[in-house]
């Protein structure tokens, strides 16, 4: 059935919108990360340091897996980004608060951050892998950018992981 076409309405988007939105996004992330760093550092001191030298090494080796697989990285793509180094600092918070309730039963150092670390460690795996499954449905059901997101998500939670419980680790087993 032939049906007549009245144009009722025409707008153009220049480019300038998706850059415009880039660059709040990259900006709301570095404000984020600021955040982050001044709270880690005035809450838990050197262990925070620990942490955010860890989340800058996390940082990099990100860009660099995403450089290296040739992602372009999207909207969607630094939304996953952002989410993800949450995700990080998360993990070691979830870590050194585990580090502060042993020091309060028990005086030794050595002790709190073994346990900290090993009752940690069990909580953020579920976290994590809970959420890589649900990254995984989004790639597997999702088109374009949605997948974008997940690869950022997927990508960004195995590195953190890494980061969280590797790096910071060795850095503050390092300090003993």
């Amino acid at each position: 059935l032939p049906a007549p076409v009245d144009i009722v309405s025409n707008t153009i988007v220049g480019p300038t919108l998706g850059q415009d939105s880039l660059q709040k996004s990259l900006y709301a992330g570095l404000f984020g990360l600021g955040a982050v760093a001044l709270y880690m550092l005035i809450i838990y001191k050197f262990r925070g340091f620990a942490a955010l030298i860890s989340l800058i090494i996390y940082l990099l080796f990100s860009f660099s897996l995403l450089k290296l697989l040739g992602a372009t990285l999207t909207l969607p793509g630094i939304a996953g980004f952002i989410l993800t180094i949450g995700m990080a600092v998360d993990a070691n918070v979830i870590i050194f608060e585990r580090i502060k309730e042993q020091l309060k039963k028990d005086d030794d150092l050595s002790l709190a951050i073994k346990l900290g670390f090993k009752r940690g460690i069990k909580t953020i795996l579920d976290a994590n892998i809970t959420t890589l499954l649900a990254a995984g449905i989004l790639f597997w059901l999702g088109t374009g950018s949605i997948r974008g997101f997940a690869i950022t998500l997927s990508l960004g939670i195995l590195v953190s992981m890494f980061s969280a419980i590797m790096l910071t680790r060795y850095f503050i087993d390092f300090r003993k």
